[in-house]
């Protein structure tokens, strides 16, 4: 992301930039939304990867199964991702360096190889539930036949991507754009469904499971709020978006983005929540919670809440599908660049994390159980990122005056060690089938 510097950036990037300088020097007269708007945008790319179609399948087998049950689950990964991203946008900004070049630079060789590995295998089970989520979404609005999706979901992702060379606000405004789609496809949504407010305000604030099975699928709830790839993308997306030298202005640049991250994970929290609230208020009500698929609760919404629902649902799909796919894409190249110093072309990458998600189709395995299981990959591989996040950003050789307070330090390895317990939990119940 950082490759459109000096005069190779676009005018529309120079002018935030310059309007950004201007708020934070204290040259600019501009007040309220204006003076935030160039600082405006990381976060919200970052937060697709929270709404992807893995999030479709997670929320609605757990709202469908268990009603409002894990709700607080999604609360609690929703209050872990602010935290996280933030301290992300902040490494990006003190260091000027990503979280992959960090790594690079301050552990061992072995040690770096074997999370370059490990987050690829993240990458690609990222990219396997967006590509299939948005196959699943041209397939139900258009009767495509899945495999033929598939290539279109491809076409359509390369066209994304095309928007980076006319700079990082040309993308920042379409990513963007689309969460709008999938934001006021749920708003309307949750109108239509009428949940029982009482039940979902007791079940946000108090945990508890309902069997193994409600395990698994908080774990991959988890998985898809939480995102390893994106802790990656977002220091990238902030390494060198504005860039300061004054220890002042670094200060007020993180204050301003910290905004960027709280309003865009509120927006994505909220997303995520209404996912589950639907699945919980139409089919666990209903008494459909056998609802597995998000093809059946395509086809089951409309007799439960009309025709205009299932369309809602399908274009809400294959938003969140073709915008979280390109971003899974900049994830991997920041990965890659970030571990081991090599670039390869945007469309080699694509084409290759395509391969997985096309034999899947082709084999004819269920996708919304692989988008769930995805998603669980995406849990186990939390702490390799989670962890380094940590170790760096608490650090006052690399942050300078953007050093973690040791508050939010310690608050932040509580959050990585319930992480490493839930997994560690879902393991033992997944091989010894403990009730």
């Amino acid at each position: 992301m950082g490759e459109q510097t000096g005069n190779n950036r676009h005018h529309s990037d120079t002018a935030t930039i310059s309007a950004a300088t201007d708020v934070l020097t204290g040259e600019s007269r501009k007040k309220g939304l204006a003076r935030l708007w160039p600082f405006l945008g990381p976060a919200f790319i970052a937060s697709i990867a929270y709404v992807d179609p893995g999030n479709f399948a997670t929320n609605i087998q757990g709202g469908a199964k268990f009603g409002y049950t894990l709700l607080w689950v999604v609360v609690c990964s929703n209050l872990m991702a602010m935290l996280i991203q933030s301290l992300s946008a902040k490494l990006g900004i003190a260091t000027g360096r990503n979280l992959a070049e960090l790594c690079r630079l301050h552990f061992p060789r072995p040690l770096v190889w074997l999370m370059w590995a490990l987050m690829e295998g993240v990458a690609m089970a990222t990219d396997l539930a967006e590509f299939l989520g948005a196959a699943i979404g041209f397939n139900l609005l258009f009767g495509i036949p899945l495999w033929a999706a598939g290539l279109l979901t491809a076409l359509a992702t390369f066209l994304i991507l095309s928007l980076q060379v006319r700079g990082f606000r040309a993308l920042e405004a379409v990513i963007t754009g689309m969460l709008g789609v999938i934001v006021l496809c749920y708003l309307v949504e949750t109108i239509l469904d009428k949940p029982d407010w009482k039940t979902l305000a007791y079940h946000a604030v108090a945990p508890q499971f309902s069997g193994v099975e409600s395990v698994l699928l908080a774990a991959g709830i988890l998985g898809a709020t939480v995102m390893p790839h994106v802790i990656f993308l977002h220091s990238s997306l902030t390494q060198d978006r504005i860039v300061v030298d004054s220890p002042v202005l670094r200060r007020r640049l993180f204050r301003f983005e910290l905004v960027d991250v709280c309003v865009a994970m509120g927006v994505a929290g909220f997303v995520n929540a209404a996912m589950l609230i639907m699945a919980a208020a139409t089919f666990n009500r209903a008494g459909l919670g056998h609802i597995a698929s998000i093809e059946e609760a395509y086809i089951t919404l409309e007799p439960l809440l009309g025709t205009a629902a299932r369309y809602i649902f399908a274009v809400s799909l294959l938003a969140s599908g073709l915008s979280s796919s390109a971003v899974g894409t900049m994830s991997g190249q920041v990965i890659m660049q970030g571990f081991l110093e090599r670039h390869i072309p945007v469309w080699v990458r694509r084409l290759v994390t395509i391969l997985p998600s096309l034999v899947v189709i082709f084999l004819g395995f269920d996708p919304t159980r692989t988008l769930v299981i995805s998603q669980v990959v995406l849990s186990f591989g939390l702490p390799f990122a989670v962890i380094p996040l940590v170790l760096f950003s608490r650090r006052r050789d690399l942050m300078g005056e953007l050093v973690n307070h040791r508050l939010t330090t310690a608050v932040t390895w509580v959050v990585a060690a319930l992480i490493v317990s839930l997994n560690l939990y879902l393991l033992y119940q997944t091989l010894f089938g403990g009730e």
